[in-house]
Parts: C-alpha cells; structure tokens; sequence
C-alpha cells in the first residue's frame, strides 16, 4: 500500500492522532482532547474497520496486489482518516484560542453528544465546505452560547439537508441584507435565464426550501413591541391585472436572514463573519 504524499503521518492510526494532537498539552488538557476525539471517533463507524484492516494488511502486505479490493478500500479510507487528522488539528487550534474557560463545555456529556452527531455529520458530507462547516460548528458550539444545544442540533440538521446551493444563497444575503431575488441571482450567477428553464425551478426552489425552513424571509417592518406589521395589499386598477405570473428574479421584495438564520452563519460560516465584522463603517 503506497503512502499519501510520503509521509509516515499519513498511516497514522487513531492512537497516533491522539498522541500528536495532546502531546504538547498539560495532562489535563490532554485527557480533555482524548476525550473530545474518542467521542468523535466513536461516531464514525468504519473507523474501527479501517483500524482492523489495516493491522491485517501489515501482516499479509507481500500477498496482496496493490490493485486489489482491500488495498483500494483502505486507500480510499486513508485519505478520510488524513482530512479527519487535519479537522482534529484545526478545532484543537480554535480551542487554544478559545482559552482555559471552555474546559468544562467540552468535558459536559451535553457537548460530547453533540459532537457525535457533528461528526456523524462530518463523515455523510459530500464535500469539504460541508465539513469546514460542522468543523466550525463544533468549535464555536464549544466557546460561544449565542443559543441552545438544541438549536446547535437542529443546525447540523440543515447541515444535513441543504446543498452548497442554499448555502451560497445564504451567504449572499447575509453579505447583502435587504437583496430581491433578482439581486440575489445576478450576484451569484449573472444574467437571468427564461423564466421556464430549469435553472429558474431550481432558483425558485432554493428560495422555497430556505423560506419554509425558517432560514429566509421577507424584509418586513416591525413595531416597538418588534411585532411585524401587517402589509396593506394594493388594489389592482380595473383593466390592469397583470398577464403573467410573478418571476422567478423578481426585483420589489427584499429577503432577509431570520434570526436563527443569522445564528446559523455565525456558528457555521467564519469566513463570512469575519470578512462582514471587519469591513470599516463607511464615513
């Protein structure tokens, strides 16, 4: 079996991950870590396949064909186990910036839980953005109480079911607060299709899922009491009702992130944050 990129670290086994990645740390600190990865770990079930198979392949490596079933499958799961590694290194980093206070958040069974279900998420995801984001999740479920576990919960779920599609959907009208579909489109995509193509079904689509998820609305006014007020519809003039149904890139109606869309991007997107908080107040 051929190593990734050379490198003795990368037929690493779960116990070498956990050695490199505590090893600087206080013996505390370093149990606090164990137990972090043991709870990640333990959620993902073809770890302690690969750890089986691979102690086999050791003993039985000159009988085996390097194109050969078993040396293709751990292959593969070799390079899950590289990007774990690299996922474990980066939340201990968020960690240490995080300070000594969030000891007791990441020993609780409430956190633990939640990052077995993270990492189950983790090991279904398709692609890396999907894996940056419960990595971010997890880090930022453990030093920030913006809002519940349960509320964490259900993010992980929206991890789940939205694609990068949603996401960049999100992220736009995070970045641009107050954007019309049309706005929404033209910045992500450029120039509007036919309003029977696919690509509008699918813009639709996007805004439909995101609307009824609670993720997007509307911009609407609210009173002092941050009640929404109640629109008042416009009468059609007679003779002037309109011919065709509303577009797809509509360009009146601004949408908006609900609240717990706004918590969803700041425990899930740092990029986005960081790059929006930073940006200097125009004079």
């Amino acid at each position: 079996m051929e190593r990734q990129n050379g490198s003795p670290e990368d037929q690493a086994l779960i116990e070498r991950l956990q050695f490199e990645l505590a090893k600087a740390e206080p013996s505390r600190r370093r149990r606090i870590i164990e137990a972090f990865i043991l709870a990640a770990v333990g959620s993902i079930p073809w770890v302690g396949a690969f750890l089986t198979a691979a102690a086999a392949f050791k003993s039985d490596e000159g009988e085996l064909h390097h194109e050969s079933l078993q040396v293709q499958w751990l292959q593969e799961h070799q390079k899950k186990i590289i990007a774990l590694r690299e996922t474990f290194a980066e939340i201990q980093r968020r960690f240490e910036s995080l300070g000594e206070g969030i000891e007791a958040r990441i020993q609780s069974e409430d956190y633990l839980r939640l990052v077995r279900k993270a990492f189950r998420s983790w090991d279904q995801a398709d692609t890396e953005e999907k894996r940056r984001y419960v990595a971010n999740l997890v880090a930022n479920s453990a030093g920030t109480r913006v809002c519940s576990d349960d509320v964490v919960r259900l993010f992980l779920n929206w991890l789940d079911l939205y694609h990068e599609s949603h996401f960049a959907v999100i992220r736009e009208v995070y970045q641009n607060p107050g954007s019309s579909r049309y706005e929404i489109w033209t910045n992500l995509y450029g120039a509007t299709p036919r309003e029977d193509s696919a690509e509008a079904d699918l813009f639709k689509l996007l805004i439909r899922d995101l609307s009824t998820g609670s993720v997007l609305r509307q911009e609407r006014d609210t009173n002092s009491l941050g009640q929404y007020v109640r629109k008042t519809a416009k009468k059609s003039r007679p003779g002037h009702a309109p011919t065709v149904m509303e577009s797809a890139f509509e360009d009146t109606k601004p949408y908006v992130l609900t609240e717990l869309g706004k918590q969803f991007v700041h425990y899930t997107m740092n990029e986005v944050v960081t790059r929006i908080e930073n940006e200097p107040e125009p004079e």
